[in-house]
């Protein structure tokens, strides 16, 4: 629908301003909706070619327990992953809890004692930190005789070549690429961007292993990193490819080798996929995965509208409204406190879970300082779901993201602002 055709439509509780403000926006960055459409178009026809290949039927609906041997299901919903990842295998499971946990598992799945990695783009988000070692945590890669070393991006965000090849030496087994920002201002890397360093680091030496964090990237794009030569890409259930259907989980796409080794560290060495009870959740895994496209599409939307409005009101986003994007997450530099308690209190005032609750910063396990989260979301802590979350540091960028349906996504956007207009915050 066309904005100036939502005459009729009432937002209550929102200022009328408010509600002015944001349909000028949207007004302005609607031409954009019809590539994102298409883009969703696309995938979602990948999607369904991945299901009908592998002739899906309510018999892999089937709940299994205890062992979960010979799960028809399972094993059907892995191969559709690696149809629409175009990778020889997948590992698709409820026991893997968050994407930092299927990271936890690829990562320590194909590195050994003595091996070192790479990353090509600076610092992994902070809950990877601790897992890698990075600050001292018990379990960590670091404990288990594995080095880290990272190239930062260079002043404006590109990748530092030559540190990369400076670090690489003949024990270099895995070089790590995360695809979204996580907490730092700089862009998403395209799929385009994700090949050229996939190339740059096989010139090298073509037996390193190259793992794509693609957490918020999923379905964004029409391509896929494993369509450019990632080795491993690997992600969150309750984030993009779960469509919001997903209660938990997370899945690793890759090569045979990196997947099985993968399914070593998830299940006891021997047995890997062979086990693993799907516990009656594969028809949600299978729907969230069939809706992920159409989803994925009304977060971007609702990301846009969001780099839109903010940026009229004269805060700096990243990425602009109208740049490419890579992932559904939207960085917004709202400059103090007060702004981004109020902008994540709106967030979580639209939602239609825990409306009535009131975010406030706290010590949350796996981040160094304080984190403002707002989430009200129908699964804990899901975040293809609309939310927010900022880092209680300067320069206070607020990193909003998700958003199950675009109306819902704009909803959220107006409460944020609404917020912070009657807080006296933003004058319109």
């Amino acid at each position: 629908m066309n904005p100036s055709n939502q005459t009729n439509i009432t937002f209550p509780g929102i200022d009328a301003r408010v509600i002015d403000f944001c349909r000028k926006a949207e007004a302005e960055v609607h031409p954009r909706f019809a590539q994102i459409d298409a883009i969703a178009e696309q995938n979602q026809y990948k999607v369904i070619a991945a299901m009908q290949k592998n002739k899906l039927s309510d018999i892999h609906f089937a709940a299994t327990t205890g062992y979960g041997y010979n799960d028809l299901g399972r094993d059907t919903l892995e191969q559709i992953y690696a149809d629409v990842f175009h990778t020889e295998a997948a590992l698709v499971r409820p026991q893997m809890i968050s994407g930092t946990h299927a990271l936890t598992t690829a990562l320590f799945g194909n590195l050994r004692h003595g091996d070192e990695m790479v990353s090509a783009v600076g610092a992994p988000y902070d809950t990877l930190q601790g897992v890698i070692g990075m600050r001292p945590t018990k379990g960590s890669l670091a404990e288990h005789g594995i080095v880290y070393k990272q190239a930062d991006l260079t002043a404006d965000g590109g990748l530092d070549y030559e540190a990369i090849v400076r670090l690489i030496t003949p024990k270099t087994k895995l070089v790590t690429i995360q695809r979204s920002k996580g907490y730092c201002w700089r862009h998403s890397f395209t799929v385009a961007e994700i090949g050229d360093i996939v190339r740059f680091v096989k010139d090298i030496r073509k037996d390193i292993i190259v793992m794509v964090d693609n957490c918020y990237g999923e379905f964004v794009e029409a391509l896929e990193p494993s369509d450019v030569g990632a080795d491993m890409v690997v992600g969150s259930l309750i984030k993009n490819p779960g469509g919001g259907l997903a209660p938990v989980g997370g899945y690793i796409a890759g090569t045979e080798e990196c997947v099985e080794n993968a399914s070593f560290r998830l299940a006891p060495p021997g047995m890997g996929r062979e086990v693993g009870p799907t516990l009656g959740l594969t028809s949600q895994l299978m729907q969230g995965l069939f809706f992920a496209p159409t989803v994925v599409s009304g977060a971007v939307k609702g990301a846009v509208l969001a780099s839109a409005v903010f940026s009229g009101l004269g805060f700096d986003v990243l990425p602009t409204a109208d740049e490419a994007r890579s992932d559904i997450v939207q960085a917004i530099r709202l400059g103090s406190p007060e702004n981004v308690i109020a902008f994540c209190r709106g967030i979580q005032g639209a939602a239609p879970v825990d409306s009535f609750v009131a975010p406030e910063p706290w010590d949350m396990p796996g981040y160094d300082d304080q984190v403002i989260m707002a989430a009200g979301a129908f699964v804990q802590g899901s975040s293809i779901e609309l939310s927010a979350d900022a880092p209680m540091t300067p320069p206070y960028i607020v990193y909003m993201q998700g958003g199950l349906t675009w109306f819902h996504a704009k909803l959220g956007v107006m409460a944020a602002l609404d917020e912070m207009v009657k807080r006296g915050l933003v004058r319109l």
